[in-house]
This record gives structure tokens, sequence and C-alpha cells, in this order.
């Protein structure tokens, strides 16, 4: 073991590896960055150029490329209200109204250096713990995946803001977008009306760019002639990271916390970062002293966000590497990478690919440093980006989401797609119907309804199978209880508000 950790960090102190990571991070950045152009995306154009390389130069640039995807989404998010990558997703609800209150810098400095620690974190885990984890995962069955589906959807209520009627029908309008195209299982047409572009569904990415991009560019062509609104995006200063140390120390449970509940999502297959962001940007809410406050612009949302879609990096590694089974569309991208250059995932990596899975782990630590520098240092460039004039900047937002749609699947209706779900936003914006339990819903519904099918199969031939599946009951019991305490906690908001506006 201590030879294999000395081989694969030697292997990776190569100057070429840095140069192939550093490279890697900075076009995974671009990739982040620029809505619907996402880690997958980079990791596929860029996987055909790691061919002619050595195992570890390869794997390396591909982690490079994952790694600065993931992290770059937060530049967008907090800059334009645009997630990159659908991991930032829950870094545009605090992170943008800082942008608005002249605080843009404060919140590029936390989202970056809380990205790096949550990879960080994600990689000791990766590192440590990696054979006992990946064990409890493959334990994860229908019944499992059901309940945990289930007890996301109930963060629905958390999302909803003070109307709860308004959040569920958006939760409602999400899951119904989910089951357009072919059933799971029977795939059975649903929803199609003749149209075959619709047999494969809406693709995520189109609901994203619609709802967040397109919807911002009509609203901000509302509010183009608004001078305060200007001046106040244009008042932007950083000194250093953006904030202080004792800011920092301020957030260490928040980050910890985060990090555990990115990790163990990643860990679950199909799962993804947006889930483990919104989840944990909801906990951070449930047990802050001030909830009021999220959504108004606090750091807190950003590092829950940031430090938990950074965590699910190490743990989605873990069942690729120790089991090959990827835990999302990046990690099935670099699950094929890895078999390019002849290693093969699975409970002996370790004994046959020892020197190279330990080069894998520095160099996705490198990847880490490196966002950290790059970021930091590009903070006063990104931030710039705020004082361009938005009559150069929208029409230029519009052609990189259309770019980005048409490359997801190559369709020309996938930008139509766009356009539609961008009508949709604006209309339910202005109807005062938040997007957040829609993006939940279209998520999670496929999911759900998946693993429903699957436990309800199950069911048919073992009728008391749930009750021998104690990961699955705990689950359900923990959904009720958040239902229940969410349902609570709104009443007495209510009745606050109440109070104080008959005072």
């Amino acid at each position: 073991m201590g030879s294999d950790v000395i081989q694969g960090l030697m292997m990776v102190m190569d100057p070429l590896v840095i140069l192939f990571i550093l490279i890697g991070v900075f076009i995974g950045i671009i990739f982040g960055s620029i809505p619907g152009l996402t880690a997958t995306m980079a990791i596929v154009m860029f996987l055909p150029l790691t061919y002619t390389m050595t195992p570890l130069q390869g794997v390396s640039t591909l982690v490079a490329l994952y790694v600065g995807g993931i992290s770059g989404g937060l530049i967008s998010a907090i800059l334009l209200n645009i997630p990159g990558t659908p991991s930032s997703i829950a870094t545009c609800f605090d992170g943008r109204p800082m942008a608005m209150k002249g605080q843009a810098g404060k919140a590029l400095g936390v989202g970056v250096v809380f990205s790096f620690c949550g990879t960080i974190l994600g990689l000791l885990v990766l590192v440590l713990v990696a054979p006992l984890l990946a064990s409890l995962a493959i334990k994860f069955g229908p019944y499992e995946y059901c309940t945990l589906a289930l007890l996301a959807l109930s963060l629905v209520i958390s999302l909803t803001g003070r109307d709860l009627v308004k959040g569920l029908i958006s939760g409602l309008l999400g899951v119904m977008l989910a089951t357009v195209g072919l059933a799971p299982i029977d795939s059975a047409k649903r929803f199609t009306f003749g149209m075959t572009e619709l047999n494969a569904g809406f693709a995520l990415l189109t609901l994203l760019i619609g709802l967040f991009a397109i919807t911002e560019v009509i609203k901000a062509a509302e509010d183009v002639r608004n001078p305060v609104k200007a001046e106040i995006e244009s008042n932007v200063k950083i000194k250093g990271f953006g904030f202080t140390w004792k800011e920092f120390i301020e957030q260490k449970w928040n980050m910890v916390r985060s990090s555990i509940i990115g990790i163990v999502i990643g860990i679950l297959p199909g799962i993804g970062g947006a889930i483990s962001g919104m989840l944990s940007y909801t906990t951070a809410k449930n047990q802050s002293k001030h909830p009021e406050k999220f959504g108004t612009g606090i750091a807190d949302g950003v590092v829950a966000s940031e430090t938990a879609n950074n965590a699910g990096i190490g743990g989605a590694m873990i069942p690729m590497l120790t089991l090959g089974i990827p835990g999302d569309a990046a990690t099935a991208m670099l699950l094929g990478g890895l078999m390019v250059h002849q290693i093969a995932p699975g409970p002996l990596i370790f004994d046959k690919n020892g020197p190279e899975v330990f080069g894998i782990f520095f160099a996705l630590g490198l990847s880490a440093i490196a966002i950290l520098f790059i970021e930091l240092f590009g903070i006063k460039v990104f931030i710039r980006v705020l004082k361009v004039p938005k009559y150069l900047l929208m029409p230029i937002i519009i052609i990189l989401c259309i770019i980005g749609a048409f490359g997801n699947a190559n369709r020309i209706f996938d930008v139509w797609c766009v356009l539609i779900f961008g009508v949709l936003g604006y209309v339910l914006l202005k109807a005062k119907i938040p997007h957040v339990p829609m993006i939940l819903g279209f998520i999670l519904g496929p999911i759900f309804e998946l693993n429903f099918r699957r436990a309800f199969q199950h069911a048919q031939f073992e009728p008391m199978g749930f009750f021998s599946h104690p990961i699955a009951i705990f689950f359900f019991v923990f959904t009720i209880v958040v239902v229940i305490y969410s349902l609570i906690r709104q009443r007495k908001e209510a009745k606050s508000i109440l109070v104080s506006d008959e005072e």
C-alpha cells in the first residue's frame, strides 16, 4: 500500500501531468460557467484527446475537467442568476441576491473557498472509507431509492416559502413535465402527441436554461431602464478572499454538514449534485437561527450549496472506482476514460492498479488546489461581467444558451424547448410561483416513479418485503417527521406575520 502511494505521487509530480491538470481545470471552469456547457460535455469532448496520453495523464486530465466543470457553475449562478451546471441551482438562491447588494466579490470568494473545502473533504472520505461506503451503497434497492426520493420530494414544502399552495403547484408541474416520453420499465409512450422528439422526454438542461437563463433575460428587459438596479450591480468591491477568517470559522458546522450530505448523495447512483445542493441548502435553512434571511443574500446558502456539490465529486467516485458503478453522467464518462486507459474499476482495482488509483487521488487534490487559485485570482475579472451593459450581455447569453441547448443532443427541438420554458418561467415569475420546486419535481419524479414501480413488483412476490429494509423504513419515517416539522414551522411563521400585521 505504501509503495503504491509513493508511486502514485511520483507519477502525478510529472510536470506534464501537472500541466494537463492546469489546462483541464481551466477548460472545465469555462465549460461550467457557460450555461448549457456542463462538466459532462467537457469530458465527452476532450476524451478522444487523451487516447495518446499515458493512463495517468489521460485520467488526470479528465478528473481536472470534471472538478473544474462542477466548480465553474457558481460563477454564472452568482453573477447572472443562471446556474452554469445543475449542481449550482441552489447557489443562485443567495449568491445572486448577494451580488445585487454589491457583494458579488464576497459571494464568489465564499463559493470558491468552500468549493475547495468540499472537494478536499470528499477526497479524504474517498481515500479513507471508500470500500466501506461503497458496500453500504450497494445495499440500496428499489425500496431505499423510492423512499429516498420521497424524502427529497418532501423538501418541496421547505422550499415553497410562505405560499405552500403555489410551491406545490410548481412541484407538481415539474413532476408532470418529467412524465413526458417513454415510461420506465414498459416504455409506453406518454403525452408525446405523435411527436417523435418527445419520446425521449424533456432534457433537464433545457428546463434549467429556459427557467433560469431565458427568464432572466426577459426579466432584465423589464429592468433595463432601472438606474438604481444598475448602480447596485456595478458597485462591487473585493479585498482578499472577500470575507474574513471569523466568517469562515462561523461556517464550519455548515461546511461539515453540507459535505456529509454531498458525499452521501454523491455515492448513490443517479441522484446527482443538483439534489445534494438543494438538500444541503434546505437543511442549512432548517437548522439556522435566522431561516428568514435565506434567499435574501447570506453566505450560509452559498456555503451549503457549493460545499455539498463539490463534496459529491469524491462521493460519486467511490462507487465508480470500487464497484464500477457511475454516480452521475460525468462519472459515467470518467468510467469510460478509465477503461480506455486499461484501468478496470471494481473491488480489485487497488490490487491491479494501485499506483494509478492513488495517482488519481493526488490528481483530484491538485485539481482542487488549481481551482482555488485560478478562480480566486479571476474574481476581479469575473465581477467585471456585472459592469457590461445589459443590451450587450443579454444577446450573448441567449446565443450561449442556444448553443448549449443544441449541443446537449444536437436537436433544434431542444432550442425551441428552451424558449418555451423561458416564457413559462416568466409567467410563473409574474404569478409569484417559485421555480425551484419545479426543478426538484422534474429531477426526483422519474427516480421516484421508476423505483416505486420496481418496489411494487417486488411487493407482489413479497407483500411484507418493505419491513425487511431498515434503511427504507428510516427514510420513510424521517420523511414524515420532515413534513410535520415543516408544516408546523410554516404555521408558526404565518401566525407571527399575521400578528405583526395586526400590530
